[in-house]
């Protein structure tokens, strides 16, 4: 712009409105206000040094056309009010600008805190927790909570014979469609180990119906694999899908090393779940006698009898949920 310098000064400013009244130019004078008003708009003029500017420029001219010119009376009073109410103006800009750099770089703390919580948590519980400030629900605890352990059926074989490049498509679509829900039910994912995953309720914030939840999201799972293995089908990959789910008590934490935390599970609960995943034929969703005495009233439950479960030292009663009412 006309008379500005890119560090934002207004040196040449006497000179122009000089220049301009000499050759009598209305043109580069409409050009000089236009450049204030951009300058102003760009944040080089707070709107006080915009208005004392113009008011400058306007009364020189009108002071020429009244009088003889003198170059010095007008170069005095432009340069005065550069050095003056203009030098204040950025002065006070450049304070402004250092706060704002303040304020940039806690909103980027503030997001890679968000993006941290994301990686386990539902988008919606990780800004919940981040807006309120405290992250103590993330230290070592226990809880009530309620397990999903789900997997492929015939991953193993079909990794062993499929092009990778096969095996890591299958994987997106498969993660993707249960990630999708898991944020639907505002559950919270531990881990994803390659068609392996789980998902837990009632921590780190609680709910009132954490198996209700457990149970819906495991029927939509369910539905949503099915659809994708008709697709997979056809293209000869044949994989199955099966689902445990168990409630009891764990001690949860945010577990890791600086720049990779995760939020883990350790207890009894979530060994039953993966078991009674690892029992589950294609298509089940087998349930523990805590889930089903919690959903039997609004779902459809089959027996399935006791199992003899690894790391368990007397059989396991476990149900087949078939679907909700």
């Amino acid at each position: 712009m006309r008379g500005i310098n890119t560090d934002g000064t207004f040196v040449l400013l006497p000179t122009v409105l000089c220049g301009l009244l000499q050759s009598r130019d209305a043109a580069v004078f409409e050009e000089l206000l236009s450049d204030l008003g951009k300058a102003f708009i760009a944040g080089l003029l707070t709107g006080g040094a915009f208005v004392a500017m113009r008011r400058a420029a306007v009364g020189s001219v009108r002071q020429y056309l009244r009088a003889p010119w003198r170059k010095d009376s007008i170069s005095a009073a432009i340069g005065g009010l550069v050095r003056g109410t203009i030098g204040n103006e950025f002065v006070d800009l450049a304070a402004w600008n250092r706060e704002l750099e303040r304020r940039v770089a806690d909103q980027v703390r503030e997001l890679e805190r968000v993006s941290r919580l994301k990686r386990f948590l539902a988008p919606q519980i990780a800004e919940l927790i981040i807006s309120s400030g405290d992250e103590k629900t993330l230290e070592s605890h226990r809880r009530e909570i309620t397990v999903v352990a789900c997997d492929l059926r015939g991953f193993t074989a079909f990794s062993e014979t499929a092009a990778p490049e096969d095996v890591m498509a299958v994987l997106l679509e498969y993660q993707s469609g249960l990630g999708t829900l898991v944020d639907k039910f505002e559950g919270t994912v531990e881990r994803f180990t390659g068609d392996g995953m789980m998902v837990w309720f009632n921590d780190p914030l609680p709910c009132a119906d954490p198996c209700a939840r457990a149970a819906r999201m495991g029927i939509e799972m369910r539905d949503c694999v099915s659809a994708l293995a008709d697709k997979w089908h056809k293209l000869d990959h044949d994989l199955g899908f099966a689902i445990g789910m168990a409630h009891g008590y764990a001690t949860l934490g945010r577990i890791g090393f600086e720049r990779r935390f995760d939020y883990a599970a350790v207890g009894m609960v979530v060994n039953l779940a993966a078991r009674l995943c690892g029992e589950a034929r294609d298509g089940q969703i087998l349930i523990d006698s805590r889930v089903r005495a919690a959903v039997d009233s609004f779902a459809t439950i089959e027996p399935v009898g006791e199992l003899a479960l690894k790391g368990f030292n007397r059989p396991v009663r476990a149900f087949n949920l078939m679907c909700m009412q």
